[in-house]
């Protein structure tokens, strides 16, 4: 498979061990795929921090929200009840619940590679109880002033959309789920198109249909509607098990460019692109058949959960693409492309 990423010779430029946990008593386990935007002449991550109690042997535990905080939840490793066979999510009595708690968390640079935690700005908790078991994966889209968080909101009730929007990086508005479960992957666009905005997102069905690309247009940025299924799974290629948004499709001379994530059976992350009309999105020009990033280095073979590539971030500079991404959903890695270099890899349809 083709890879046109040049990593970043300082990768990883990020890891748990660089960043505080939220409380005493936490670890952090893994720092995955941020979002990415400009603010005050800085690059800023919103990372999601992925953070568990500190194990002791014989008992797993785990944390979750409630409206006193955070609860710690312990059961002994050999109660039959429970199911810890996946690292990410564990079943006790029937009910599945994550192993990790994410919050998202700002970092800011000056050169876009080496990070520092600014003072002054609160880091990003879930909220309610759509939110229990914590928010995840964070697109930021900048629009007319204002920067949209779309984020995958996580509790007993399901994985759906949560939005909050901001100015200044210090309060916020939270508009709760936009879109419901199950549903995540969701990209606004960076402006309005014909006066509407658009966004991509990802429902899941594990029976009929699969795990594909939606478009949704809005009024108002808050309020979806007319859905349309645009980019299928592919039988027997690197996306053939799933597929989703990256961050804010990026608008070229060509069309929307969006770079996004694929998985297959062997739940193997890889990126590829495609490109949808500047008038109207739900036309899907062009496709790359090769991924245009491929997990090869150790730091994205080897961690948390291997073989994983995974954005949903990036800074674009004329030609120059720089994307932010989770390797082995664990470490922040960083990779430059060229947008003329990702055009041309694109297979047009006929």
């Amino acid at each position: 498979m083709a890879d046109i990423a040049q990593r970043f010779p300082q990768n990883p430029i990020l890891s748990p061990k660089d960043l505080v946990p939220s409380r005493e008593g936490l670890e952090i386990v893994c720092l995955l795929n941020p979002g990415v935007f400009k603010f005050e002449g800085k690059i800023w991550l919103l990372i999601r921090v992925a953070e568990r109690p500190k194990q002791k042997e014989g008992i797993i535990s785990f944390p979750v929200l409630n409206e006193a905080g955070i609860e710690i939840i312990a059961i002994e490793e050999n109660d039959p009840d429970l199911n810890a066979g996946d690292p990410r999510v564990i079943t006790y009595k029937g009910i599945d619940y994550l192993t990790t708690l994410s919050h998202l968390r700002l970092v800011c640079s000056t050169d876009g590679v080496h990070f520092e935690e600014p003072e002054g700005y609160p880091l990003l908790q879930g909220e309610g109880e759509d939110e229990a078991f914590g928010i995840e994966d964070c697109r930021v889209s900048l629009i007319a002033n204002t920067y949209y968080l779309t984020y995958t909101a996580v509790s007993g009730h399901g994985v759906g959309v949560g939005m909050r929007s901001t100015t200044n990086w210090k309060t916020f508005q939270s508009y709760g789920m936009i879109i419901p479960p199950h549903n995540k992957d969701c990209a606004m666009f960076d402006e309005r198109i014909n006066g509407k905005f658009y966004a991509l997102h990802r429902p899941s069905s594990v029976a009929l249909g699969g795990n594909y690309i939606w478009l949704a247009e809005s009024p108002d940025g808050i309020h979806w509607g007319k859905h349309r299924c645009i980019i299928k799974t592919r039988p027997n290629h690197w996306d053939s098990a799933r597929v989703g948004a990256g961050a804010a499709p990026i608008k070229t001379a060509e069309g929307w460019l969006e770079v996004y994530h694929g998985a297959n059976g062997k739940h193997q992350y890889c990126l590829g692109a495609f490109l949808m009309d500047l008038n109207d999105p739900s036309k899907v020009l062009a496709r790359t058949e090769e991924p245009i990033m491929v997990p090869t280095a150790d730091y994205e073979l080897h961690g948390f959960f291997g073989e994983v590539v995974f954005t949903n971030g990036h800074i674009v500079n004329g030609d120059e693409l720089t994307i932010y991404y989770g390797a082995a959903d664990e470490f922040v890695c960083g990779a430059k492309f060229s947008v003329k270099e990702i055009l041309d890899a694109l297979v047009f349809y006929h």
